[in-house]
């Protein structure tokens, strides 16, 4: 069994700091007037009411919001945390911020485990993120060679991809002529099934003269899975 390697990504984003003078009255006054009934309305301002009248709030741009979300759901997808930091709260002189984001000129900015960094909005996309985090794939792939007599390449073909295990195809120079790329569900003794395939499926085609497989004992893809 492969081991399991660090899992977590950092995603530094950088929100909007806006004054508003939305009024909201504070929360002790709120209760009471839930406690004294729907009919009451608290009237003026005392002075706790105006002190929370003009407040800081964060906005974060809608391209960003996009961008955490897309990440945070192929994290989910692939069993990563996400650890987001907003650097308009946390300031730019905290060393933590500071040694990732040496040059960074656009926001949002992605430290995937290894330190790979993805940079602005437009480097979010879902390729982009599932090759920051690879993962163990959920079937059994294997990878046949074939050598075969001289014939109708085209009827061969058609009949090797009929197989619904057969994901690809590649016709080769040199020792081997054709290879291909099998995919089965895991579990149980994938092996065999994979070798019973080979043999009795892929070997029953008259101009196969000759086949060899390889099985992985550990695969990670970085493909969309």
């Amino acid at each position: 069994m492969a081991t399991e390697g660090p899992r977590e990504l950092t995603l530094y984003v950088q929100s909007k700091k806006v004054v508003t003078s939305f009024y909201r009255p504070p929360a002790a006054r709120t209760n009471e007037a839930t406690a004294l009934g729907p009919d009451f309305r608290p009237s003026g301002r005392t002075e706790d009411d105006s002190a929370g009248a003009a407040e800081e709030a964060f906005f974060l741009s809608d391209d960003q919001a996009r961008c955490l979300a897309v990440t945070e759901e192929i994290a989910k997808r692939r069993s990563y945390t996400v650890r987001v930091i907003d650097v308009a709260k946390v300031g730019r002189l905290e060393r933590l911020v500071t040694e990732h984001l040496r040059g960074v000129t656009k926001f949002p900015v992605l430290i995937g485990p290894n330190g790979q960094r993805l940079e602005g909005t437009d480097g979010f996309t879902e390729e982009a993120l599932y090759e920051m985090m690879p993962a163990e794939m959920s079937t059994m792939r294997a990878f046949t060679y074939l050598k075969v007599r001289g014939g109708d390449l085209d009827r061969i073909r058609e009949q090797v991809l009929g197989f619904a295990e057969v994901k690809e195809l590649h016709l080769l120079t040199g020792d081997w002529d054709v290879f291909l790329v099998l995919e089965f569900p895991a579990g149980g003794n994938t092996k065999r099934r994979i070798l019973d395939f080979v043999t009795d499926r892929i070997r029953g085609i008259p101009e196969v003269l000759d086949t060899s497989t390889l099985v992985p004992e550990f695969s990670v893809t970085k493909f969309p899975s």
